[in-house]
């Protein structure tokens, strides 16, 4: 009897041993490693604006903590370092939103704390200058998102006291605005873009208590919103069975080789994991965890080779480091800082 109890005693041991180890394996197989690269040179905050042109990533305003910002900072992506440029001419403020388009920056809209705001503005790397544009004729709003199709700009959703889900297009050639079909399903605020081989992505954000659910897709050649599928477990299918943790509000994304990394943001716990998003399947997939301090209210870089994710915010603290996400490489100890 003592035998067979000592046996049993050895069986459970190396059943919780060999439990222990499959997790740990099933964690370190999740594909990706971050690097932490330069530091921002600026002051450290949340709720930036940045976009991308060529190998540069620009990133403006925000908030640190005691006041809001209009300082304007360009990142060199192959070189790994920062350069001051001409601060944003117009009032200080966060949460606004950005896109480029045929070698500019344009960025609008946003919070000082007390308004929200509707102007429009241009950057010109080869000038460092700004210059004022027609205002976006939507409400003035802060939480929107933003991005750049072709040869002309895309601006809509957010936040102006009521959540929204309209949307406008922007010519740079003409400085003139168009309303266009309004994004599909949940109206949103906080939500994540990106963008991949001329369509539009928009997921998650935040709607009347709830963590948006549903996923969306623009297609300039038809001038309308098409319906991917959910990102959480709402089919009887067997494909979202772990998409427990792909909703969020203030996550960003960018992409690499043809596919989006989403990460960061809050639901509301501040969340690190990210999740791989293939348009060819309409699937998500997820990756190592950033290594960074969860937090939310990031901004991020990318050109479509190289993905970073820069400052941002968690409860009490803002943040000036810089993450470049490897995807293809494996990192043993990714979850030891999360």
């Amino acid at each position: 009897m003592k035998h067979q109890n000592l046996l049993a005693l050895l069986l459970t041991m190396f059943s919780v041993i060999t439990v222990s180890c499959s997790n740990d394996d099933e964690d370190e197989d999740l594909m990706g490693k971050w690097y932490r690269v330069s530091d921002f040179d600026g002051l450290a905050r949340g709720e930036a604006t940045s976009f991308t042109i060529g190998n540069k990533g620009y990133l403006t305003g925000g908030y640190d903590a005691r006041k809001h910002l209009n300082d304007l900072w360009e990142y060199d992506m192959e070189l790994d370092f920062w350069t001051q440029k001409a601060s944003f001419p117009g009032t200080s403020r966060s949460s606004s939103t950005a896109f480029s388009v045929g070698g500019k920056g344009y960025f609008g809209t946003g919070y000082d704390g007390k308004n929200y705001y509707n102007d429009f503005w241009e950057y010109n790397p080869s000038t460092n200058a700004w210059s004022s544009k027609k205002d976006y004729p939507g409400s003035a709003r802060n939480d929107a998102i933003a991005f750049g199709l072709s040869d002309k700009g895309y601006l809509g959703s957010g936040y102006d006291g009521n959540y929204l889900k309209d949307f406008y297009c922007y010519d740079p050639q003409t400085d003139t605005w168009e309303q266009i079909v309004s994004l599909g399903g949940s109206k949103r605020r906080g939500a994540a873009c990106f963008v991949i081989n001329d369509i539009a992505y928009v997921c998650s954000g935040f709607n009347n208590g709830e963590y948006v659910k549903d996923f969306w897709k623009y297609d300039p050649s038809q001038k309308r919103w098409i319906q991917l599928r959910d990102i959480t477990d709402t089919s009887d299918a067997t494909y979202d069975n772990k998409y427990n943790s792909i909703t969020r509000i203030y996550g960003v994304a960018f992409v690499i080789d043809g596919q989006a990394y989403l990460t960061c943001g809050g639901a509301p716990d501040l969340r690190s994991n990210t999740w791989k998003y293939s348009p060819t399947n309409d699937l998500w997939e997820e990756v190592a965890k950033f290594k960074g301090a969860p937090r939310t209210a990031t901004a991020s870089f990318s050109n479509g080779d190289k993905g970073f994710i820069v400052t941002g915010r968690s409860n009490n603290y803002r943040f000036d480091d810089i993450w470049e996400l490897h995807p293809y490489e494996y990192d043993d100890d990714n979850y030891e800082n999360n």
